[in-house]
């Protein structure tokens, strides 16, 4: 054998066992480590070893098992780094050790044994592979004990069992000196197959086996789910519930010992490789409460034994606690305006509707979660939420935009609103609540996150008659006639009202008293008190809370059945693995950011080993997409506008982000562009191209853009309207002067400034919603209010703004005007 490696090899083509010694050596050396080789890198010109780049390397020690080292030498490798130049590198650095890491040993491990699911009754083989200087022997072991004759690089057994399931390892022996191969993991399935069935893994492609299935529980009983899939490598396995990660759930059968009422939801499982990703069946846990009873002494039965006894008699006391309330299915639609056409642009929205998104999935919500919608676009969406309402149902309606209202009710903005707009232009949410009343709904909830300040161009009063119903909760963030504001800083922050809201949604108590504490929470925050105050409208006579379990009623065919066309219209496109002639191998993936916001990424899994550079990007999209050319595949998922799945998206990408999916009218058909340079050519670039279709993904499988359906809330929210004119002398606009902490607090100030000459320095608040212009234009000479302390911020006393919040228990009032008559809670 050669001492040395072949000095012409590329460093990226190392073999993962010397890799991982030189890393952890690297990463280990305090003074003679991966900086000071990036420094002496750096000054070679052929590597261009940036600043940056070292930047970069470094904040790998931030992740699990992150290695600057690896980093540094991925880098280098990607820019032509062969072995011969680092080992002069390392003699360069000093460090022998490191440098022995590159010199073969007198016995070295070629192939190792890869991890593999099969099902029982198939053929297991697990190969080892090993060179020395003399004849080698191998040895297999099953965890530690030796497995009888198993005394050659392959270890067979034929057919493999349940029994066969563990960690194999190969010892191989060569003279005095042995090594141990990496361990390999064989999970056997038990899966009974019908007549003609076939599970054989293909290529070692994953193939799904077992489907875990829905249960109905009682609480304080065992929760055990199960699903399975074959292929090679073993496959890796997240549980998912309600489509959040469930922490530590990463086997194949998911155990919840003694289940509370709370961890009912909707529960699948992410299967994946390193190439693949596939997703299980969602399947129901119904948890129902176990009820007391009471005959002489203290005993504990279910429900269907207390009938069995004779339940209902008078010799029988229940318990007196409180009766659980349950919802059929729960439902919510978040809308998040925020790139107005005519209007001032906000930030808040769409952090906003991330935030609730996730919290609301936790509380057994199917979310829909979209951004940037048309009036048509938003009457749709409505639509679709509305045929998701039945009997029993919770529906739950955020908007995050700019909004007004007149006469009491709201009017929620579109983007593509004229200036000045109308309720002809807007969406009435007082005529949502009437078309959800027709749906006999379990609970109405309504979290209205824009100003209220009236629109003097909209002078027509509404005739929205609503029946009389105690399921009906509204959460204005703001007062009457006042605006709603949303923080300003360099990076992303929630709205005021989220930012109090998401620390609460969760709590366990009725919805008014979740709401009562945000409210709290929001008096003693400096920068908004005396100018924003949660306003609780509320006709709830019952307990009723966000986390109430799901109990399907009667019409619990209708209700799967409308669930599975609405998670059919979430489901992501399968990744997928693209072949391409000159023998690169490349891995295109997805991940929803929204329910109209879809993220693309490409990873090269192999490359030619004469191809010194290879990367893959997307383009070819259609004009109906808003996607950006100059944030297309970038390095980093923040590059390209992608903010909150950074951290759950695959490394050494490029990504792309695809948003305003609504728009889109035919099937998503993109190009993939592979590039690639060869010593041999000069490094002259060489591209293939493939064609890529994934259908319609996501929302949009809805046809959010068809014309408005004749029955659509369009009906009741249109209204005759007098003639407009210029709203620059609007009092309800918004952003408006006295919300900027630097400024004027007067009302009559009427300024216009762009978004983009604000200082990121400068914290400012900008009102979410109203009816005109932005006031921004001479910001650069604000002027100063003496009542304002730059130390301690807004001052605290009350301002004009401040609505004081009435309460109202007239039920005569509450038979004829329902909409006056909500009851108003009390701050």
């Amino acid at each position: 054998m050669s001492e040395t490696l072949d000095r012409s090899t590329k460093i990226n083509l190392l073999r993962e066992p010397i890799l991982k010694r030189l890393c952890d050596v690297l990463d280990k050396s305090s003074n003679k480590g991966w900086r000071k080789l990036g420094e002496i890198v750096g000054s070679d010109r052929r590597f261009k070893v940036s600043s940056d780049d070292m930047e970069m390397c470094s904040l790998k020690v931030l992740e699990l098992e992150g290695s600057p080292s690896r980093m540094l030498l991925r880098l280098m490798g990607q820019r032509g780094c062969t072995t011969g130049h680092l080992v002069d590198h390392l003699h360069t650095l000093g460090n022998p050790e490191a440098l022995q890491c590159l010199k073969p040993s007198a016995l070295q491990i070629l192939i190792q044994p890869q991890s593999v699911a099969l099902i029982s009754g198939h053929n297991l083989r697990l190969s080892c592979n090993a060179v020395g200087k003399s004849p080698v022997q191998y040895q297999w072991f099953k965890s530690k004990e030796e497995v009888p004759n198993s005394f050659s690089p392959d270890l067979v057994i034929s057919p493999v069992h349940l029994k066969d399931t563990g960690f194999y390892i190969c010892r191989v022996n060569c003279g005095e000196t042995f090594e141990f191969s990496q361990w390999a993991q064989v999970d056997v399935l038990d899966v009974a197959m019908s007549c003609g069935q076939s599970y054989q893994s293909l290529g070692g492609r994953l193939k799904l086996v077992i489907q875990p299935q829905s249960q109905r529980l009682y609480v304080g009983e065992n929760l055990q789910l199960e699903c399975g899939a074959v292929g090679r490598p073993i496959p890796r396995y997240q549980w998912h519930r309600n489509g959040v990660p469930i922490p530590n759930a990463t086997r194949r059968k998911l155990m919840i010992p003694h289940v509370m009422q709370d961890q009912h939801g909707r529960y699948r499982c992410e299967i994946s490789s390193s190439t693949e990703r596939m997703w299980t069946n969602e399947v129901d846990i119904v948890i129902a409460p176990r009820i007391s009873v009471q005959i002489s002494g203290a005993m504990e039965c279910s429900e269907d034994d207390v009938y069995a006894i004779g339940g209902g008699s008078s010799d029988f006391l229940l318990n007196s606690l409180p009766e659980q309330l349950y919802a059929t299915d729960k439902v919510a639609l978040l809308i998040g305006n925020l790139s107005y056409q005519n209007h001032p642009q906000l930030k808040a929205p769409m952090v906003d509707v991330y935030d609730l998104t996730n919290l609301l999935r936790q509380l057994n919500f199917q979310v829909v979660s979209l951004l940037d919608l048309t009036e048509s676009e938003m009457r749709n969406a409505v639509d679709e939420f509305l045929l998701l309402l039945h009997k029993g149902v919770y529906g739950l309606l955020y908007y995050a935009g700019h909004g007004y209202e007149n006469y009491g009710n709201s009017f929620m903005v579109p983007v593509d609103a004229p200036n000045p707009y109308q309720s002809a232009n807007c969406l009435c949410v007082q005529s949502i609540l009437k078309l959800m009343q027709e749906k006999e709904t379990g609970l109405n909830v309504f979290l209205l996150d824009m100003c209220r300040k009236r629109n003097i161009h909209d002078d027509r009063t509404p005739n929205v008659v609503l029946r009389v119903t105690a399921n009906i909760v509204f959460g204005y963030a703001t007062c009457q006639d006042a605006e709603a504001f949303e923080l300003s800083s360099s990076g992303f922050t929630n709205g005021v009202f989220v930012k109090f809201l998401k620390k609460r949604l969760l709590d366990d108590e009725k919805i008014t008293v979740v709401l009562d504490r945000v409210a709290e929470d929001m008096g003693q925050f400096n920068a908004t008190k005396g100018k924003q105050a949660l306003e609780i409208r509320s006709s709830l006579s019952e307990r009723r809370a966000l986390t109430d379990p799901i109990l399907p009623g009667d019409s619990a065919d209708l209700a799967h059945t409308l669930s599975r066309q609405w998670a059919k219209a979430h489901d992501l496109p399968e990744s997928m693995c693209l072949n391409f002639d000159c023998g690169a191998q490349i891995k295109l993936g997805f991940a929803a950011e929204f329910s109209n916001v879809l993220v693309i990424y490409t990873h090269i899994v192999k490359k030619p080993e004469d191809m010194s550079f290879c990367q893959a990007h997307v383009t070819d999209f259609s004009q109906e997409l808003d996607v950006d050319p100059k944030e297309m595949n970038r390095e980093t998922p923040e590059e390209t506008g992608i903010y909150f799945l950074s951290r759950s998206l695959p490394q050494h990408c490029l990504y792309t982000r695809v948003s305003s999916l609504q728009k889109l009218r035919e099937e998503l058909v993109f190009t993939i562009c592979l590039q690639g340079t060869f010593p041999a050519m000069d490094d002259d670039p060489v591209h293939w191209t493939k064609s890529i279709n994934i259908g319609k993904p996501l929302i949009a499988r809805l046809d959010l853009h068809r014309p408005v359906r004749r029955n659509s809330c369009l009906q009741t929210c249109l209204m005759p309207h007098s003639p407009c004119h210029s709203p620059c002398h609007s009092p309800c606009h918004s952003p408006r002067p006295e919300n900027h902490l630097y400024l004027n607090l007067q009302h009559g100030t009427h300024q216009a400034q762009d978004y983009s000459r604000l200082s990121p320095q400068q914290h400012y608040l900008g009102a979410v919603g109203g009816s005109g212009d932005s006031f921004y234009d001479n910001l650069s000479q604000p002027q100063y209010d003496p009542a304002y302390d730059s130390a301690a911020g807004l001052s605290s006393s009350p301002g004009r703004l401040s609505i004081p919040i009435e309460a109202s228990d007239d039920i005569n009032e509450l038979q004829t005007v329902f909409i006056n008559s909500l009851q108003l809670q009390q701050q």
